[in-house]
């Protein structure tokens, strides 16, 4: 059942904010294609667009950089 609509002209509740590991956290799981539908829906209603975008792009660094980091390290000993 959907929540009960609120009486006209009242404003609507304000949007919660997603924490900063709900981000990681989706943006983790979107990297590996699996989201459960329930997360996937709570975070529709948290997560901004851009905040996705920029968590993604630091994410997508980070494995980059870690990458390259472990690639050197091996090629390196071997």
């Amino acid at each position: 059942m959907s929540a009960p609509e609120p009486p006209p002209g009242d404003p609507p509740p304000p949007r919660r904010n997603a924490t900063l590991f709900e981000l990681v956290s989706a943006v983790f799981w979107s990297f590996f294609g699996v989201r459960k539908g329930a997360a996937m829906q709570r975070d529709a209603v948290t997560i901004r667009p851009h905040q996705v975008i920029i968590v993604g792009i630091l994410a997508a660094v980070i494995l980059v950089a870690g990458l390259v980091i472990l690639v050197r390290l091996i090629t390196r000993n071997a």
